[in-house]
């Protein structure tokens, strides 16, 4: 995939939690067996922070709210 068209997807989804007022960040992770240990990096050094899971480029705010 091209990295430009991934960082206009991003920067569109932030565009839209901004519009929410939702304080997120976003990295994207390849859905093998390392997003596990990201997570796990996360939950260690962050046990606060929520994370959530999007289904795809387009479904960011969405899979927050789900969990809002």
């Amino acid at each position: 995939m091209d990295g430009d068209a991934v960082r206009a997807v991003l920067d569109k989804e932030r565009a839209r939690f901004g519009q929410d007022a939702i304080d997120a960040f976003m990295t994207p992770i390849a859905p093998d067996e390392a997003a596990r240990s990201s997570v796990n990096l996360v939950r260690r050094h962050a046990p606060g922070a929520e994370i959530a899971f999007d289904t795809s480029g387009g479904d960011r705010v969405e899979a927050v709210e789900r969990w809002r």
